[in-house]
């Protein structure tokens, strides 16, 4: 038990901080390309769909929902912020782990990123997918859908496309994409009656291998890969492409808000409390957890760790400022949506879009969905770099094969090997996998490394007190403030994930558990330490 709770020392870990030569990452990223980097993973796709379910939970009080969120998310940003500056090494929530909890929790933890960044880079590939399909719709362009999605996900929306046609001849008064639609849409394909399903499989046109149907995403296929590519050519590179889609978005962002606004109602904000929020502040507590999903990946900015030239004050500025920054936006976005249209009539399925379309504004909606596919193409850029990050920082611990994960290619200094491994498990499993519950995984593993470092930063408080912390997170000690309520907050939207996810995530847990005693725990370096300082004595 004292070898798996084994600690890494501080000293050590600064010592390989300050590495160098050609083995080592290359330190080439300044406060903007931090800051760029945490923009870049939190606005995706999320801003411009979760906010039709949300405004449905909380009315036009969707906007302190997102205060809400963001404020669940400040709380453990300003714990990661602490450690990425205290330990300037990639590896993120792992090495603060290492650090403060011992090996076992450690890669616990960086087994668990896994679903967070190699996972959920699989999951935006094929959210890229369908946007990307939306754009090439605007040009009269059609995919094939069989190339369009993974078999399962394709005879879906098969099925849904079909549906929707008969509904609207069935029930021409009901409209797409409310609440009394989306139920007789559920209803009738529930009741999956014979000539919905044929219909379904002429309209999918899949061709059959040994007898089956086939579907394969081809377009998150091939973004996975384009993504690794530029990944693996280097991080200077990578960081000058996350800025350029990165300002592409948030112009799209402040596009919506500054036109949103000429055509906002202040009558749909209500004229009181129970108008504007009427569901009471529990509407505005379960919005707060739908639409909390929109700020998953600010924590990958400290991955990066080992590649900022200054990590002890750009690393902070990077973590807070892409959080503020996000914040803000969000709160302008669902402020002139629920303004834009009165919240029992938002569109569930695209609300942004709807609502400029309900004013005819259908070049504005075109404009939207370039900027969502903007986004979701620096999420997945973010992703797959944090992942090869991590995997670098445990090789470099023994954890993981040093020769493969720990390898830098001599002229990029980039971890290729482990980059280009990661970027092939995405596109795999984005192209041929069904993604609904592999997000909801993505989600919960999230938020387990939220709940870890917000521990981590006290029991290092307790047993490092006078170490330098060049930013501190503040109500950390002597009354752990900041921590706790991370912890609440976010262990309170694990629970809201339900059981099948908790079982998914344990069953995850378990796997990595047989790797580590069967290979990790054998070849760990700071296990050798250990037993040669017993030998020692």
């Amino acid at each position: 038990m004292a070898k798996l709770l084994a600690t890494k020392s501080m000293d050590t870990l600064l010592e390989e901080a300050h590495e160098e030569g050609s083995d080592t990452l290359v330190r080439a990223l300044g406060p903007f390309q931090l800051t760029a980097l945490g923009i870049g993973a939190v606005i995706g796709a999320g801003i411009f769909v979760l906010a039709g379910i949300g405004a449905h939970s909380a009315g036009p009080a969707l906007t302190l929902a997102y205060v809400l969120s963001g404020l669940g998310c400040v709380f453990a940003g300003l714990c990661y912020a602490e450690f990425a500056a205290m330990i300037p090494l990639a590896g993120s929530a792992y090495t603060y782990a290492y650090a403060t909890l011992g090996e076992i929790f450690a890669w616990i933890i960086g087994w668990d990123l896994t679903l967070e960044y190699a996972m959920g880079a699989s999951t935006v590939s094929s959210g890229w997918s369908n946007h990307f399909i939306e754009f090439l719709s605007i040009f009269g362009l059609k995919f094939p859908l069989w190339l369009s999605y993974d078999h399962w996900t394709g005879l879906r929306t098969a099925t849904d496309v079909i549906a929707r046609k008969m509904l609207a001849v069935q029930h021409p008064e009901l409209i797409p994409g409310t609440q009394t639609f989306s139920a007789a849409l559920d209803a009738l394909k529930a009741a999956a009656p014979a000539d919905l399903t044929a219909q379904a499989h002429a309209l999918l046109g899949a061709p059959h291998l040994f007898g089956m149907e086939i579907g394969f995403n081809l377009p998150a296929f091939i973004i996975a890969l384009v993504i690794t590519t530029i990944l693996v050519i280097g991080i200077s590179e990578s960081a000058k492409f996350n800025s350029g889609i990165v300002v592409m978005k948030v112009a799209v962002v402040l596009f919506v808000i500054l036109l949103g606004i000429k055509y906002v109602d202040k009558a749909n904000w209500g004229h009181d409390w129970s108008t504007f929020a009427p569901f009471g502040s529990g509407g505005i507590g379960l919005a707060a957890g739908l639409v909390f999903f929109s700020y998953i990946g600010f924590d990958a900015v400290s991955t990066t760790a080992q590649e900022a030239k200054n990590p002890q004050r750009d690393l902070p500025i990077g973590i807070i400022l892409s959080l503020l920054i996000c914040t803000v936006l969000y709160i302008g976005v669902a402020g002139v949506l629920t303004g834009m249209v009165y919240w029992k009539d938002i569109n569930i399925e695209a609300p942004v879009a709807r609502a400029f379309l309900s004013h005819n504004l259908g070049w504005a909606a075109d404009i939207i969905t370039v900027g969502a596919l903007a986004g979701l193409t620096s999420v997945m850029l973010v992703m797959l770099l944090g992942q090869s990050r991590v995997l670098y920082a445990m090789a470099k611990d023994g954890l993981l094969p040093p020769k493969f994960f720990g390898a830098i290619h001599p002229r990029f200094r980039t971890p290729w090997k482990g980059t280009i491994l990661a970027g092939l498990l995405a596109a795999i499993v984005g192209s041929i996998t069904p993604i609904d519950d592999i997000g909801k995984m993505v989600n919960i593993g999230t938020l387990l490394a939220f709940v870890i470092v917000c521990i981590a930063v006290v029991v290092l408080r307790k047993t490092d007190p006078s170490r330098e912390r060049p930013f501190r997170a503040p109500l950390v000690w002597p009354i752990p403030v900041v921590p706790v309520l991370g912890v609440v907050f976010n262990g309170y939207m694990m629970y809201k994930l339900g059981w099948q996810n908790w079982a998914r995530l344990i069953g995850w847990l378990i796997i990595g558990l047989v790797v580590y005693f069967t290979y990790s725990r054998f070849n760990s370096k700071v296990q050798a330490k250990v037993e040669n300082e017993v030998a020692a004595d």
